[in-house]
């Protein structure tokens, strides 16, 4: 959420061109970027949220598009709370831009359910699930099987799945066992789900949702992100504390999705500027601290330093 023009404008400096100075690096060298996007990239739409005490919309200006480009994104998710947050009419606006650009997406429910990119030889599948009625439902596991079949008979080779949700809020770091309300909504039993995805030929989960980061977990092989907290959201929610802990993640896998190494990169965020590099290595350190909590008998070893290497190898 690179900045939102609503209810008044609170875009960054310099046009938003420096939001992802500290962290495009490692998104322009990786073989695949992935990301959420978190709210309406559209000029117009009328806004849908109640103006109640839990209630936010986000809009970002088409412009801002080029940023995810320059920074080197392949896709984005738009199955979250707040990609409806300004109607049809901007969603339709955030899929025309982004295609102009060339940067796949998915997630909307009646709409693209899913996108297969060919980077270096490979095709990937990518699809995204979230908990809202306008979004794919990772709510409905059928539904869920539904999509991840289409993807694969898409013939891909490495098969990605991203999810928003979660419980949301600084007290929401702990992955729970079973199923998470938040304001009256079935957020997911997302243990269950990430299994259950890979269970069904994922290779790679991530998950978003909680603005707090969470554990990471290798399952059967495959690589899990429980959430990745917060990461370019300048304005319109809480950056004080853990809130303000942005990762990016980045991930070796072989060509059967097995996973084989990692790194957590630490950033955190200032109101107005984006993720800048954290010298001090907090969200490493707290990543760390939650899987060993969380996980247990976990076959990875996380690092103070952010590397995420198998627990078998030196």
């Amino acid at each position: 959420m690179m900045g939102t023009t609503y209810p008044t404008q609170q875009l960054p400096a310099n046009g938003g061109r420096d939001i992802f100075r500290d962290t495009k690096p490692y998104t322009l060298a990786a073989d695949l970027a992935l990301g959420n996007l978190e709210g309406a990239l559209s000029d117009g739409g009328s806004c849908t949220k109640s103006g109640g005490p839990n209630s936010y919309a986000f809009r970002m200006p088409t412009a801002y598009g080029q940023h995810l480009l320059d920074a080197g994104y392949d896709y984005v998710s738009m199955a979250n709370n707040h990609v409806n947050d300004f109607g049809p009419l901007a969603i339709e606006d955030g899929e025309r831009t982004l295609t102009q650009l060339g940067i796949a997406f998915s997630g909307v429910q009646g709409r693209r359910e899913y996108a297969v990119v060919e980077r270096g030889g490979v095709r990937y599948g990518i699809c995204a699930f979230g908990h809202n009625v306008y979004t794919l439902r990772h709510t409905n596991l059928d539904n869920v099987k539904r999509v991840l079949d289409a993807v694969k008979a898409e013939g891909v080779d490495i098969l990605v799945v991203s999810f928003h949700g979660g419980a949301e809020g600084r007290t929401q770091s702990h992955l729970p066992q079973g199923q998470e309300t938040f304001l009256g909504e079935n957020r997911g039993s997302l243990r269950q789900l990430a299994h259950f995805c890979i269970d069904n030929g994922a290779d790679v989960v991530f998950g978003h949702g909680p603005h707090v980061v969470r554990c990471m977990e290798v399952y059967k092989g495959r690589f899990i992100a429980y959430s990745l907290g917060n990461f370019c959201t300048p304005y319109g929610m809480s950056l004080t504390g853990i809130s303000a802990y942005s990762p990016v993640v980045t991930i070796k896998i072989d060509r059967e999705g097995q996973f084989l190494c990692g790194q957590i990169h630490s950033f955190v965020q200032a109101k107005g500027v984006g993720p800048r590099t954290d010298p001090e290595l907090r969200v490493a350190r707290e990543i760390k601290q939650l899987t060993e909590a969380d996980i247990a008998g976990s076959p990875i070893r996380i690092s103070a330093d952010g590397a995420i290497t198998l627990s078998s190898q030196p």
